[in-house]
């Protein structure tokens, strides 16, 4: 249960770094504050979701294309976001979408290999302090 726990919320937390990477980079890549957090939501339910089936099409129809799994993913998933996020986001113009598709997946991949180890490490710490705090009462 903690597993998949941990995993919704590195699933969340590098939704939202993608996102705001994307639209601080891309000019027409708008993030609204209002309806953000539910465009993070709706993009990290459709990764989790998406992901696992897209893969399993690919290796049964088109096993080349595995490599591009992740954009397709994150491409529809920003689609299904855009779509259903109540404005949190809103992507201009098709150069847009093939780079905010692009700037998402990526940071997302990077935030999925390094927010674990953060948040182990910010466990680690929290433990130690509550363990020196038993120990001095």
């Amino acid at each position: 249960m903690i597993r998949i726990l941990v995993r919704a919320l590195v699933y969340l937390i590098s939704a939202a770094l993608g996102l705001l990477v994307a639209s601080l980079i891309l000019d027409d890549f708008h993030a609204h504050a209002g309806g953000f957090l539910l465009a993070v939501l709706v993009f990290a339910a459709a990764q989790m979701i998406l992901s696992p089936f897209i893969v399993k099409f690919v290796q049964r129809n088109a096993e080349a294309f595995i490599g591009g799994v992740g954009l397709v993913s994150t491409f529809v998933a920003l689609l299904l976001a855009t779509l259903l996020g109540s404005d949190g986001i809103q992507i201009d113009g098709v150069t847009t979408w093939i780079a905010a598709t692009v700037v998402v997946w990526l940071v997302t991949a990077l935030a999925t290999l390094f927010v674990p180890y953060l948040l182990v490490k910010a466990g680690v710490k929290q433990a130690r302090e509550n363990r020196a705090d038993a120990a001095q009462n």
